[in-house]
């Protein structure tokens, strides 16, 4: 769980600088990185949490 919410954080930080790059510098191209990033993010904490789920249904049979 700790892994999941350093990872959460280091995402939330490398899209609040990519968030404020594209606003000084309206480059497009940190835009496609934002939705790249917040993609990959969403799909790799559900598969943790899927993970974690799974292993608890396991425990209990």
């Amino acid at each position: 769980m700790l892994l999941l919410r350093i990872v959460f954080v280091l995402s939330l930080i490398s899209l609040a600088v990519a968030g404020a790059m594209y606003f000084y510098t309206r480059d497009r191209r940190y835009l496609r990185f934002i939705f790249q990033t917040a993609t990959y993010v969403v799909f790799i904490m559900l598969g943790v949490l899927a993970f974690m789920a799974l292993e608890r249904f396991a425990l209990i049979l």
